[in-house]
């Protein structure tokens, strides 16, 4: 029986082979915060519960793998913003857990810094993509936060996520620097 779909579009994934996407992708995000991007592909197919085959078969280069992770972790952020108004107590409560979930994704970020401004172009669109992707997703929480009034002083988005992003800049440094207390420091301060 001919398929219905058109010409070249690509077959739906089966949900295993989507399943073991998710955790690889889960891990290389943890394993390159730990390690670097330079990490053994067999730390993260342990990590992920799966063989390096699995990696390759998903990500053919240690680049595909790197701009996956990124977008990943874009998209989790991106799609957390609704889902933390509608759980969250208000929405200073959901504001304040997505700058958490922010934070961490900095932190991953920064370690994927090097290599995201290496001379590969492959890297380019990253940074438009973030914007993209996030500045909305932070504006949803800032807008709802400044129009229930728990916010006092409005305050652009990207300049709030400049600013977190400012502060996690020193999270890699070995000299007692807490990122996490500091965005806290400067999240508090947008209350009203």
């Amino acid at each position: 029986m001919p398929s219905s779909a058109p010409p070249g579009t690509p077959r739906p994934r089966r949900a295993d082979a989507r399943r073991n996407q998710e955790a690889l992708l889960d891990a290389a995000a943890a394993v390159f915060v730990t390690c670097g991007v330079e990490a053994p592909l067999r730390r993260i197919a342990a990590e992920a519960g799966v063989g390096t085959a699995t990696i390759y078969r998903h990500f053919p280069t240690r680049a595909d793998l790197i701009i996956a992770v990124y977008e990943h972790q874009v998209e989790g952020l991106a799609d957390a913003a609704p889902h933390l108004l509608e759980i969250c107590a208000g929405p200073f409560e959901a504001l304040t857990r997505w700058i958490d979930g922010f934070v961490d994704f900095l932190v991953t970020k920064h370690g994927l810094a090097a290599v995201m401004q290496s001379d590969d172009r492959c890297f380019d669109p990253l940074h438009a993509y973030f914007l993209e992707r996030l500045v909305p997703a932070c504006a949803l929480l800032v807008d709802a936060a400044v129009a229930s009034g728990e916010i006092a002083t409005p305050i652009e988005p990207l300049e709030l996520m400049r600013g977190v992003g400012n502060l996690c800049a020193g999270a890699t440094s070995s000299h007692g620097f807490d990122a996490r207390r500091l965005v806290g420091l400067l999240v508090a301060g947008l209350r009203a």
